[in-house]
């Protein structure tokens, strides 16, 4: 009896053992922001200008020549964090000749970011978004109506073009959602970054 509890015993240590391996390569497996394939210690800013992005609040499409991001990333237990923590958006217009843009506005910054892996593709998933938009025009149907488009939204990121991708499908694989009049809203756009502070010029990968 003593040596069959003894085997039990130890076959719960491996047991154990083996949960607790799968669990340390689990978070080890976590993506990480990393700058020269190094691991980010401590934080960093990171900056870009949108190329090519868009909104489509329901029946209007929305965008704005300049479309600027200031990101604050570090790691946290292995995993990517950050928040964008500056947003400012000019030269807004939209596609239909009657509607304009009066204001546009990201509000309750910052926004919290995370980084996550979704069938080996690593995401930004950025939590909080809340961007108000006013707009006019006498025949435009949302003359004077304040769009506020909120919820989450999930871009998929390239090292190799050290940026992030955002649209319809990136949304799924990210289950992540932006709303506004309640209708869903289309978010699509290429996102470049680059370091600001301690790590200019040096590549930056997730992974």
């Amino acid at each position: 009896m003593k040596m069959k509890a003894t085997s039990i015993f130890g076959r719960g240590v491996l047991a154990a053992l083996m949960i607790c391996a799968v669990f340390a390569g689990s978070a080890a497996a976590a993506p990480a922001w990393k700058f020269e394939g190094k691991t980010l210690e401590g934080s960093e800013t990171i900056v870009g200008g949108a190329e090519d992005s868009f909104l489509t609040v329901p029946g209007l499409t929305t965008d704005c020549e300049n479309f600027l991001y200031k990101v604050s990333i570090s790691n946290s237990a292995g995993t990517g964090v950050g928040s964008v923590n500056e947003l400012p958006l000019y030269d807004c217009g939209t596609n239909s000749e009657f509607c304009t843009v009066e204001a546009i506005e990201a509000e309750k910054l910052p926004w919290s970011t995370k980084l996550t892996t979704v069938s080996s593709s690593n995401y930004i998933v950025i939590e909080g978004v809340k961007v108000g938009v006013l707009y006019g025009g006498e025949e435009c149907v949302l003359n004077e109506v304040l769009a506020k488009i909120t919820g989450s939204a999930g871009g998929l990121v390239n090292n190799t073009t050290e940026s992030a991708t955002f649209n319809a499908t990136t949304f799924k694989a990210t289950a992540t959602k932006l709303s506004a009049l309640g209708s869903s809203v289309e978010w699509q756009g290429f996102f470049p970054t680059e370091a600001f502070e301690w790590n200019r010029e040096k590549a930056l990968t997730v992974g």
